[in-house]
């Protein structure tokens, strides 16, 4: 029980140290300001590039806004947001994929209102209208040296643009400034005779009758079971209404809408308009709520482009950041070494204690006998002989490479050993050990004389022995004391 106490102790110490630590070294990383070359259109983002400002504006207002982040196809699902304005800003993220464009150019056509608030938006998403054909032209590329939240660089050279005509999509709205990266919008007649035909040039602006007339609704488009190449279909394709210009300039137009089915397509070419850095600017806030919340139902900002798909775990999204998803990885890499070291043997497994009986004479004696029986004289020599060359080259002042007459002199110089009689001594040993026949007597007598030399030299006695005089001391003081 105090060992598992002790466990639980040292775990809860190591987490509140794991946490101490992760509070004082957590460095909170300023964001960096937003790029207009790279911008995040997002509602999510309050920056410069963000749409928080209009998204919050329209909140608080107390219109219905939602964040969208699931599939377009989603919304064919739905009838109560049949009716609903869905919000396309910026280039995404993530690109829209032709299925997904096909998706919510159904759900245009069934009623749904369609804002797109690009510079080059995609083909997929601007269908044509009869043979009225759109397309974007952008006339300068923005670049990393201009500051996005620097509304004066963003509308260098920029004057502010009128309405050319007086629409729903520009009521109390005198001029909007965009800025200097805005694309122009041209839309042209494709000739049906010429299928290569190139754009020829820009269809006039509508009057207030031709407005008139755009705000009735248009002749329902002809179904799939209906033949493409029946008359009246014809008919209606060449009837077909061309596009409504609401801001325009010599070069072409800023916003233009036009029907799509029951449903309609609203086209303007500058997400700067909308922006956070651009919103204040001129009435670009009425445009604004006249293009986003021009009429009633939901307003559907798409977040699933933009990298915020419902699929994403919304704790973790929550927590990204910040030192608490490390302190959960470090926590449950603690349980797991737990539970692992608990599972399994910490190290090697111990045997029982078991008392030898034997004496250690018993292992030399079986070894002794072992190589008397092989006649492994050589091995027995060289057990003894290597020791004993070890310390009289210690001995002698010298490593155990030198030769061997070197070290017999410096024995003989300093002990009264015959030199020539260690150096033969110690050759018939190494010949012996390199192979040259022996005999069970001539091995006897070379450990014998190793024996005596170490005797005389008083070199390294065997523990046995040492042990085998202090026996015989004790016994020699104990007969004297009964003496």
């Amino acid at each position: 029980m105090r060992q598992r106490l002790a466990i639980v102790i040292t775990i809860v110490v190591v987490l509140v140290l794991l946490i101490a630590l992760n509070a004082s070294s957590y460095v909170r990383i300023e964001k960096s300001s937003d790029q207009e070359a790279q911008p995040d259109r997002s509602t999510y983002n309050s920056g410069a590039t963000g749409t928080r400002a209009l998204y919050d504006f329209l909140q608080e207002s107390g219109r219905e806004t939602i964040r969208w982040t699931e599939a377009p196809i989603s919304l064919l699902n739905q009838p109560r947001l049949q009716k609903a304005t869905f919000v396309l800003v910026g280039q995404p993220a993530i690109p829209v994929k032709k299925e997904e464009a096909a998706d919510l150019l159904r759900w245009v056509e069934a009623g749904g209102r369609l804002v797109i608030v690009d510079r080059s938006p995609s083909q997929r998403l601007l269908p044509s209208i009869g043979r009225w054909q759109l397309t974007t032209q952008l006339t300068q590329y923005p670049t990393s040296e201009v500051l996005a939240d620097n509304p004066e660089q963003m509308t260098e050279g920029v004057q502010p643009q009128r309405p050319t005509q007086p629409t729903l999509l520009t009521r109390h709205v005198e001029s909007v400034m965009p800025s200097r990266f805005a694309s122009l919008i041209n839309f042209y007649a494709r000739d049906e005779s010429k299928p290569d035909a190139q754009p020829t040039e820009q269809a006039p602006e509508l009057s207030g009758e031709e407005e008139e007339e755009e705000s009735t609704p248009p002749p329902p488009r002809p179904s799939a079971t209906q033949k493409q190449g029946s008359p009246d279909a014809a008919m209606k394709q060449q009837s077909a209404p061309a596009p409504v210009t609401h801001i325009h300039n010599e070069r072409g137009a800023l916003l233009v809408d036009y029907r799509h089915g029951e449903g309609q397509i609203i086209l303007l070419s500058d997400p700067f308009i909308i922006a956070n850095n651009g919103i204040s600017r001129a009435d670009n806030l009425q445009l604004a709520l006249n293009v986003v919340a021009g009429r009633t139902g939901a307003i559907l900002f798409d977040e699933y482009h933009q990298g915020h798909a419902a699929a994403r775990n919304r704790l973790v999204a929550y927590f990204a950041g910040t030192p608490v998803l490390a302190m959960f990885g470090q926590f449950a890499l603690i349980v797991v070494a737990v539970m692992w070291t608990r599972g399994r043997r910490f190290a090697r497994p111990l045997p029982l204690a078991h008392v030898d009986r034997r004496s250690k004479l018993e292992y030399v004696a079986s070894m002794a006998e072992l190589q008397q029986r092989s006649r492994a004289y050589d091995l027995a020599i060289e057990n003894i002989y290597t020791r004993t060359r070890r310390v009289l080259a210690r001995y002698a002042g010298a490593d155990n490479k030198t030769p061997r007459g070197e070290i017999a002199a410096r024995v003989a110089a300093r002990s009264r050993l015959d030199r020539h009689q260690l150096e033969t001594l110690m050759r018939h040993c190494e010949d012996a050990i390199n192979g040259q026949p022996i005999t069970a007597t001539q091995s006897l007598a070379l450990v014998a004389g190793l024996r005596e030399v170490e005797r005389t030299l008083g070199l390294r006695m065997r523990a046995r022995e040492i042990r085998q005089a202090k026996e015989q001391g004790v016994k020699e003081q104990g007969v004297g004391e009964r003496v």
